[in-house]
């Protein structure tokens, strides 16, 4: 009796053993399962054409102005202009009687008709644009070498913008700009200059973009300029939430399943972007891959992941 009881005990303590050891081994898988960070993935994909852009605005400017000056001291007898009318080089504009001529008279005359002596002189346009001032009126007096009126040069107009030193190459490579005006009409253009100084604050460079066309834009009409960068259509893309970087932003990598559960980091080069994908010029990245686009945020190498069902 004593030794069936103590083989009854015997198969009980084992029984209970492995019972344990089962539920210890359930629960260690369990947390294992649970530890897992869930992530989203999506695949890579080759049929995107980014077209990356830029707007930048612009400040429509003429940076020519002309002054009409006296040449002569004397009296203006003639004035042949209004502020704001558009005026070609070499155009009378002025006639000025000196105040010798205004003394004598006709004096002169009377006593030799050949001569002719009006003692008028007249003030020709210094350049083709229009009046953007207009200082003397008929009668006034004036010294010779004063200020009369301001023109503005029409072959000096353009369109200013401070660009950021950063997109400099993408000014060398855009040979046909769009400048969008406020009033929805889109214009073509090219950069005429780049001035030989940056901003020491904002590190911007002025450049000065001409239209293609002859136009009447009022001076100081705030438009905006498109830069683009040369389209590459080649390579693979992936969605923006799928790259992360480092603190100075000068590494870059994605985070791919290696398995079902194992997450691996990726270095990868970016290429052209937008708001939505950036392309992958270099890396061990092909269109099957899984690439995380969601809680991959802080994962180490090797680490392990549960993929969220749609």
């Amino acid at each position: 009796m004593i030794k069936i009881f103590k083989i009854i005990l015997t198969f009980t303590f084992v029984f209970i053993l492995f019972s344990c050891k089962k539920n210890t081994e359930t629960v260690a898988q369990d947390s294992a399962v649970n530890s897992a960070t869930p992530v989203s993935v999506v695949f890579p994909t080759d049929t995107l054409s980014i077209n990356n852009a830029i707007s930048i605005n612009a400040t429509a400017t003429y940076l020519l102005k002309s002054d009409v000056k006296a040449n002569a001291t004397g009296y203006i007898t003639n004035l042949r202009i209004n502020l704001g009318d558009n005026v070609r080089r070499g155009q009378i504009l002025f006639s000025v009687q000196t105040k010798e001529s205004r003394a004598l008279g006709n004096t002169i005359n009377k006593l030799d008709k050949s001569f002719r002596f009006s003692g008028v002189t007249s003030v020709v346009c210094p350049a083709s644009g229009f009046v953007n001032s207009l200082n003397h009126q008929i009668g006034d007096y004036v010294q010779e070498g004063e200020i009369l009126a301001g023109i503005t040069d029409a072959s000096s107009f353009g369109f200013v913008m401070n660009v950021p030193y950063e997109y400099h190459e993408m000014l060398i490579n855009n040979k046909n700009l769009e400048i969008n005006l406020p009033d929805g009409k889109t214009l073509h253009g090219h950069i005429a200059k780049l001035l030989p100084s940056i901003d020491p604050i904002s590190q911007t460079e002025k450049v000065l973009v001409k239209p293609n066309e002859n136009i009447s834009i009022p001076e100081n009409l705030i438009v905006s300029i498109n830069l683009k960068h040369q389209q590459n259509n080649t390579g693979i893309y992936v969605p923006k939430s799928a790259v992360l970087t480092d603190e100075t932003q000068s590494k870059f990598w994605v985070m791919k399943l290696k398995n079902n559960d194992t997450a691996v980091k990726m270095d990868i080069v970016k290429g052209t972007e937008n708001e939505n994908y950036v392309q992958i010029v270099s890396g061990n990245i092909n269109l099957k891959d899984r690439i995380i686009t969601s809680g991959n945020y802080g994962l180490e190498n090797n680490a392990k992941v549960k993929v969220a069902k749609d």
